[in-house]
C-alpha cells in the first residue's frame, strides 16, 4: 500500500443495478469521511448500469469503474473489488443499500482507536423498494471478548437470519488472511465467523446503514429461498453441479477456518467443540424434525385417503 493510497476502499460489485445504483452512489459520495476510493465492478450488466457508472466516474476522481466481459458470478465479483483495492480498511457495498453521511466516519474512528477490532459496523434500518423505512434491525453482532473461542461461540450461537456486519468496515490486513467470499451459499456467514477468530466485531449503537429489502419478490413473499438459485447466483458454474446442503458445507468450511487461524491449541479445541454443537443443531436435530414432520404429514394423508375410500364404498 503506497503513501498515496486512501484510508478506505469501498468495493461495489453490481449486476443490472440501474434502478437503485445512482441513489446508492450519491449516498456513498455524501460521506463526511472523504478519504476513500470507490471501486465498481460491473458484472456484464445488460441494463443502464454502465451508463450510470461512467457518468459518476467522470464526475468524481475517487470512483474507479471496471466491467467484466461476462458474468463471473457474485462471489468472484465481490472478491474482485477487494483485489483491486489498496487501502488500510475495506468495505463491501451493495448497489441498492444506503448509508447515513457519518457511517464511514464512525467506523473509521473505531478501527483507528481499537487495534483489537477487525470489523466495525452499525445498527441497521430496513427499507423497501421505494426507500421507505419499515423496520429497525439490531443483528446483535457485537463481540468484544479478548478470547477467540468465546467470540466464535457467541457468533455461531446467535440464530440470526441476516449478517449485515459483512458490509461493515474491515481491517484489510486481517481480511487478506481469509479465502474471502466462497462460491457457495452461506459463505458470507462463514467469512464473518472466521473474522471473529481474528479479532473483535464492533457494532456502533446507531442506525446508520439502510439495507434494502425487495419485499415484492416471490421468494420473499413465499419465504421460500432455493439453495440452488443462490448457489448459481454465487457462481454460474454451480448450475450443472451437485449442490452440497448449505449447512453441511458451512460446517466443513468452519472446520477449515478454525484450522487456518493462528490461535492457541486450547482455543482451537474449544472452537471445534462449539462447532460440533452447532452441527448437531443444524445438521442432525433440524433434519430429525424435518423427517418427523414429513412422517406426520404422510400419516395425515393416509387417514384422509382411508376416509375418502370408505365414503366412496358407502
Amino acid at each position: 500500500m503506497s503513501s498515496n493510497s486512501p484510508c478506505v476502499s469501498i468495493g461495489l460489485p453490481v449486476f443490472n443495478g440501474g434502478k437503485y445504483l445512482a441513489e446508492t452512489l450519491e449516498s456513498i459520495l455524501r460521506q463526511t469521511f472523504s478519504d476513500f476510493m470507490l471501486i465498481i465492478s460491473d458484472n456484464a450488466s445488460t441494463d443502464n448500469t454502465e451508463e450510470i457508472c461512467c457518468k459518476y466516474a467522470t464526475q468524481d476522481f475517487r470512483i474507479h469503474y471496471s466491467r467484466n466481459t461476462s458474468n463471473i458470478g457474485a462471489a468472484k465479483n465481490f472478491n474482485k473489488v477487494f483485489e483491486l483495492s489498496s487501502s488500510k480498511y475495506f468495505k463491501w457495498a451493495a448497489h441498492d443499500d444506503l448509508y447515513a453521511p457519518e457511517y464511514l466516519e464512525r467506523c473509521v474512528e473505531v478501527l483507528d482507536n481499537r487495534s483489537s477490532v477487525v470489523v466495525c459496523h452499525t445498527k441497521s434500518i430496513y427499507i423497501n423498494e421505494d426507500g421507505e423505512e419499515y423496520r429497525d434491525w439490531d443483528d446483535l453482532l457485537d463481540f468484544r471478548s479478548l478470547e477467540a473461542h468465546k467470540r466464535f461461540h457467541d457468533y455461531i450461537s446467535l440464530p440470526i437470519p441476516r449478517w449485515n456486519a459483512i458490509f461493515g468496515l474491515i481491517r484489510v490486513s486481517v481480511l487478506k488472511k481469509t479465502p474471502l467470499i466462497g462460491s457457495y451459499v452461506l459463505s458470507d456467514q462463514v467469512l464473518l465467523g472466521e473474522l471473529t477468530l481474528h479479532g473483535e466485531i464492533y457494532r456502533v449503537p446507531a442506525s446508520l446503514f439502510f439495507r434494502r429489502d425487495h419485499l415484492s419478490l416471490p421468494s420473499v413473499k413465499s419465504k421460500v429461498r432455493s439453495t440452488r438459485i443462490y448457489a448459481i447466483w454465487f457462481d454460474p458454474k454451480n448450475k450443472n453441479k451437485y449442490i452440497i446442503p448449505k449447512y453441511l458445507r458451512a460446517f466443513f468450511e468452519y472446520l477449515r477456518a478454525i484450522k487456518r487461524v493462528e490461535i492457541s491449541y486450547y482455543q482451537k479445541m474449544r472452537c471445534y467443540l462449539y462447532l460440533i454443537k452447532w452441527g448437531y443443531k443444524y445438521l442432525l436435530l433440524n433434519n430429525i424434525k424435518r423427517v418427523f414432520r414429513l412422517l406426520r404429514s404422510f400419516e395425515k394423508q393416509k387417514v384422509l385417503f382411508k376416509r375418502l375410500i370408505l365414503k366412496e364404498e358407502k
